[in-house]
């Protein structure tokens, strides 16, 4: 009888660091490529190396599971989540067996270095074909700031803010895998006092979010009832919304954001699958007034991920700026993804769905340099001296998160981008 992958108490005969981002409960998701080599592979992890789950199905690991001939060897993983959760949970399980410290299969162990590889021997790329990104705009205290700042303090929220999941659809082709870097956008600023200008813009902003990557494809004219939602959902990523924020301001209205948005966003490389999550579910907050019963939820339908953010001026040290929770978000991922194909949208594997800016109650949890400066009127401590009121060129932000409990600890890996200067 197999064990089950999420039991605390398994230990792997790979090293695994005390506190580490990917223990063997874990066994995310990826794609990767060989140093040296330009083929790509869909890979797994374990401690700092990676899981070339090709070679591994090669080498017989995967019989009996009914998985297609080099479904492994494919560039993205949408054909692999294709094939259904019952399909990616046995992949899953089966590699939780042959990792075991006392696995009864000793024969992947003896001959690790063929599929294990260490730090430096693989380069991650972004895991999925990304046909379309949604993002929403769910956490209620990221949503009150930003009203308090920019309409009313006394009104913060537009009135239809909770009874809906508010949301957008963003740009796919300029989302990018952790590691990256890119050039400060360009775009039309409007100053208090002048016409319009055109340049560079002078308001780069971070913003704090998890995405969900769709698992399972719907027809158009299809919906997605609320409590069958997260069997659409194959996993979760760390998301890094970057805005220029001057440009932003002065292009939303009516339509939203468009080139404040659009220049570039950051995931991280390896995809935890909601399987590893189960163990951390929890309840999100109240919602006042009543949902409507399409968007209705019962019991623990969110997830405790400790969430934080970092930034390292060019030659410095990274310095956390913030501490927040996934948890935080009024609106959960099956309500988005409930009200998304409400109308009859048809989702495809492979889609990105973000959760928008996740802040907390408390200052120092606040998912976004907006906030944080509140608006450019205060100084963000970075220490040495050093304070940034938005990113600067040259800095690198970092996004961190993980789940822990029971002495478990589940993380995303980093999500980590450096802004170069203006192109000319």
């Amino acid at each position: 009888m197999n064990h089950s992958p999420n039991d605390p108490k398994l230990s792997s005969w790979a090293p695994v660091a005390a506190g580490h981002d990917f223990p063997i409960q874990n066994l995310p998701f990826g794609i990767i490529s060989r140093s040296g080599s330009d083929k790509k592979v869909a890979a797994s992890i374990i401690g700092d190396q990676a899981i070339d789950l090709a070679r591994l199905q090669a080498m017989g690991a995967f019989e009996g599971l009914g998985l297609p001939e080099a479904i492994f060897l494919q560039s993205v993983l949408n054909p692999f989540i294709s094939l259904g959760r019952s399909i990616t949970r046995a992949v899953r399980q089966r590699l939780s067996d042959i990792l075991r410290i006392d696995t009864t299969d000793n024969r992947f162990a003896t001959q690790s270095g063929e599929w294990l590889l260490p730090p430096g021997e693989f380069q991650n790329h972004l895991p999925v074909a990304i046909g379309d990104y949604t993002d929403f705009y769910s956490s209620l205290e990221h949503a009150t700031n930003v009203g308090s700042m920019f309409r009313d303090p006394s009104n913060p929220l537009l009135p239809n803010w909770k009874h809906i999941p508010v949301g957008y659809h963003g740009r796919a082709s300029s989302i990018r895998v952790s590691g990256h870097a890119f050039p400060r956008p360009h775009g039309q600023l409007k100053p208090n006092d002048g016409p319009p200008e055109f340049g560079p813009s002078r308001m780069i902003d971070f913003e704090l979010e998890m995405g969900f990557i769709i698992g399972r494809s719907t027809d158009l004219g299809d919906s997605i009832p609320v409590e069958q939602a997260e069997e659409y959902i194959f996993g979760m990523v760390l998301f890094n919304d970057w805005s220029a924020r001057d440009i932003q301001r002065w292009e939303y209205v009516p339509l939203g954001p468009f080139l404040g948005k659009n220049f570039a966003s950051t995931m991280s490389a390896w995809i935890v699958t909601m399987d590893a999550l189960e163990p951390f579910r929890t309840t999100g907050p109240e919602q006042d007034p009543p949902v409507l019963p399409y968007l209705q939820t019962r019991g623990a339908h969110t997830f405790d991920i400790n969430l934080e953010v970092l930034i390292q001026p060019s030659g410095g040290q990274p310095a956390p700026v913030c501490h927040s929770n996934f948890k935080y978000l009024y609106w959960s991922m099956a309500q988005q993804l409930a009200h998304h194909s409400v109308n009859g949208c048809n989702m495809r594997v492979g889609d990105l769905c973000a959760s928008g800016t996740i802040s907390g109650p408390t200052e120092t949890s606040y998912g976004s340099m907006l906030e944080l400066s509140w608006g450019g009127k205060k100084e963000v401590d970075l220490g040495g001296g050093i304070t940034r009121k938005s990113i600067q060129d040259g800095d690198t932000v970092y996004l961190k998160g993980y789940c822990e409990k029971d002495g478990l600890r589940i993380g995303f890996g980093d999500c980590t981008a450096t802004l170069l200067p203006a192109r000319t």
